[in-house]
């Protein structure tokens, strides 16, 4: 740590000197302009860059030796959460048909990413998205609204015994996934880039609650999938209408309890983030009451019974998860 003293000049200014190194690693010379951007810390940042221009971060993957398609996938995913605003897939033979395939997967899978180049060697693909016209909350609300009604047509897949219905849940996890890598691709972003984070008017500890409960909902639309996937079980075998009730009825409890831990997270009210932990008791119980009931059914229905109610109250423990980011936030930000 680098400790200087602030010094006065003509009589009423106060200046501190850069360090030498870094003007000499910046080529700073004299004269030169810097930026100055006060900071919600109450600390300074200092920075070569004097416009608003994003710093362009490239990536390039040499697939060369590349024999796993899921692999590549997931490292295409990885680069695109980490924040790059170019990627180049290359080879040093030409690239196989599976490449391009998953790179026609990933484009069509993440949001903005498009390929601007393609030869024989060799695929480019670019960021085409202002990350400050999508604001974290308008993502994660977005969020929250396809993963609740994953939630209530996974129920009604149920109820109706429509397997159609039921696979369209699963198909709906899709766009969940792309926004929450969205959001973990932002947050990385405004973490390197204070410039990004005033522009979105968002700290990084806020960007990382963001994070946090997108990861969250991101879960809980996964146990939307995995109820739609029993429904076409209990489709295929029947279900007592009792059963069906009591699944219906727990579920609506539960979807309540995210309500209201997803708006005691927008509205950073700590006490109804307190009241919706204390909810959850009350969901467990619920499913639990199911479980019992679903040891009378035969092999099949049961197990499918079974998964279905600890789904549901997964939804409740996973909301008391975003309550507890709540308080935890709120209590951060209390003078």
């Amino acid at each position: 740590m680098d400790i200087r003293r602030v010094q006065m000049t003509g009589g009423s200014s106060l200046v501190v000197t850069l360090p030498k190194e870094w003007t000499t690693a910046m080529r700073i010379q004299k004269n030169d302009p810097v930026r100055v951007m006060a900071q919600p810390d109450g600390t300074l940042l200092i920075s070569a860059a004097i416009t608003d221009d994003q710093e362009q971060r490239t990536k390039e993957l040499d697939t060369s030796s590349c024999t796993s398609p899921t692999f590549l996938f997931r490292t295409l995913i990885g680069c695109y959460i980490a924040g790059y605003s170019a990627i180049t897939v290359r080879s040093k033979a030409r690239l196989r048909p599976f490449i391009r395939t998953v790179v026609r997967d990933f484009t069509q899978m993440t949001i903005g990413q498009e390929v601007t180049e393609e030869s024989e060697t060799t695929i480019r693909i670019k960021d085409l998205l202002n990350p400050s016209e999508l604001p974290f909350e308008n993502t994660l609300k977005r969020m929250f609204v396809i993963v609740r009604s994953m939630h209530e047509d996974a129920i009604t897949a149920i109820e109706k015994q429509d397997v159609e219905l039921a696979g369209e849940v699963v198909e709906g996890d899709r766009d969940v996934d792309r926004l929450q890598w969205l959001i973990a691709r932002q947050t990385n972003m405004v973490m390197k880039d204070a410039n990004l984070a005033r522009k979105m008017e968002a700290s990084p500890g806020e960007a990382s609650s963001f994070a946090a409960v997108a990861r969250i909902l991101e879960r809980i639309g996964d146990h939307a999938v995995r109820i739609a996937k029993n429904a076409v079980v209990l489709a295929e075998n029947g279900v007592e209408q009792e059963i069906v009730v009591r699944l219906r009825t727990a579920s609506a409890f539960s979807l309540g309890v995210l309500d209201r831990a997803l708006a005691s997270f927008f509205t950073r009210d700590m006490h109804l983030a307190n009241r919706t932990i204390e909810e959850v008791r009350e969901v467990e119980t619920m499913a639990e009451e199911i479980h019992t009931i679903a040891l009378s059914l035969p092999a099949g229905p049961a197990v499918a019974v079974g998964y279905i109610a600890e789904s549901i109250r997964r939804v409740g423990e996973y909301s008391s998860d975003i309550a507890e980011t709540v308080i935890n936030h709120a209590v951060e930000g209390k003078a």
